[in-house]
């Protein structure tokens, strides 16, 4: 039988949904190809795998889309690890410099630039992780991931986007979720859930085996994350990719 290709996010968020894939028997059917969330929507778009961990915000370019489970990356609130980072108070930048390797969170960026904060600073990609140097004086940068736990210790002043939105919505947020572009088998679906289900019933030993000094992992896996693809955030993620329609 061949594999499932399944995408995953190697970024800390991901080691609860993670955690149980790598177990039988949802092991045996799957093969694991990983990258950073804008590439492994990639991947799914060029069919290099058949279920991907995907930012929300490329659903509506794919041809077709089949949210998979009922687990994803999401927050009720603050994220911690997605944020506006600046050594200004926000009405001072002048220039933003967006993360390469996320898609949702570029595209929330700029609707709350826009719709909620009212500032339009001078927008640059970032195509490497050199841009995280030029976060200083008026310059501000979009990080996301682990990487954003490392520049909470630099930055001066921290814009965390999950927050910003709850603010305005009231709804939670989703950054990313499980996506095929073909409908998957139900008895696969299933076992995918189980595994999905396993690591967040092992939150102490994951931030056991993750040494972290940075920042308390439990708290980021049980507070500022949210796994369950619930009504609420299912609203919020319908909510998001309606908005950012306008914003390109």
């Amino acid at each position: 039988m061949e594999k499932i290709r399944v995408g995953i996010v190697n970024y800390l968020n991901t080691k609860p949904l993670i955690y149980g894939l790598d177990k039988p028997p949802v092991a045996n059917l799957i093969e694991l190809v990983g990258d950073y969330p804008s590439r492994v929507a990639e991947l799914l778009i060029k069919g290099e795998v058949d279920i991907g961990l995907i930012p929300v915000a490329v659903i509506p370019q794919l041809p077709t889309a089949h949210v998979v489970g009922n687990y994803c990356i999401g927050t009720e609130g603050e994220i911690a690890s997605v944020a506006l980072f600046s050594e200004v108070p926000m009405y001072e930048i002048k220039k933003v410099y967006l993360d390469y390797q996320s898609r949702t969170s570029v595209a929330l960026l700029k609707y709350l630039m826009k719709e909620y904060w009212g500032i339009n600073p001078e927008i640059v990609e970032a195509v490497d992780e050199d841009y995280r140097k030029e976060i200083k004086g008026t310059t501000a940068g979009l990080v996301i991931g682990d990487r954003a736990l490392e520049q909470r210790k630099i930055s001066t002043f921290i814009y965390d986007l999950g927050s910003e939105w709850r603010k305005i919505t009231g709804l939670p947020f989703v950054f990313a979720a499980w996506v095929s572009l073909k409908p998957l088998p139900q008895d696969f679906i299933t076992l995918f859930d189980k595994a999905n289900a396993e690591g967040l019933l092992h939150i102490d030993e994951i931030v056991l085996n993750t040494p972290y000094e940075l920042y308390d992992l439990k708290k980021y896996y049980q507070l500022h994350l949210s796994y369950d693809l619930d009504d609420a955030k299912q609203r919020g993620m319908n909510h998001f990719l309606s908005v950012i329609k306008e914003i390109e």
